[in-house]
């Protein structure tokens, strides 16, 4: 058997180093608990829609700190779903911040001339939420702001609060 040389020592233990380093660099970063698809039951007290029942919200929330939400009511009038930003606040509280965008019906005779839903302005949610100690539900209080074309607020905008579970298998 041949011994190895310095150079092939010092060769080897370096590529120990760098194999080691970069497998701990590899290991995936912990997983926020607020992660992953959520639907949830809205109620306002205040405001626009302090006389709908029945509001649901259905919530995606990305690693990277993005969520996508849509409601049940996302097609009166139509408007497309809202997107935004989530971060951690404590331990198993979180707040998120998401806009959609409004659409007023325009003129009938510019509907009937392909016209269609003109934008009015944007609605902003500002969410607080308190996840369970299980992870499977959420309780939340919601702020929302109506705003018109121009970013200004408009007559509309309440308060909520929410109670979310975990769409899971």
């Amino acid at each position: 058997m041949i011994p190895f040389s310095g150079k092939r020592r010092r060769f080897g233990a370096l590529l120990a180093v760098l194999l080691a380093v970069g497998c701990t660099a590899r290991q995936p970063a912990q997983r926020a608990p607020i992660v992953g698809a959520w639907r949830s039951s809205i109620q306002f007290e205040t405001g626009a829609f302090a006389n709908t029942k029945d509001l649901e919200f259905m919530y995606v929330f990305n690693a990277g700190g993005t969520l996508t939400e849509s409601s049940n009511y996302d097609a009166a009038p139509p408007v497309p779903p809202a997107y935004g930003a989530w971060r951690a606040v404590g331990a198993n509280v979180f707040e998120a911040k998401y806009e959609y965008f409004a659409n007023a019906p325009s003129a009938a005779d510019m509907f009937k001339n392909g016209a269609g839903w003109l934008p009015s302005g944007r609605g902003v949610f500002t969410e607080r939420i308190t996840l369970s100690a299980d992870g499977k539900t959420f309780t939340s209080t919601m702020h929302y702001e109506a705003l018109d074309v121009r970013g200004e607020p408009v007559a509309g905008g309440g308060e909520a609060h929410g109670r979310a579970v975990r769409i899971d298998f």
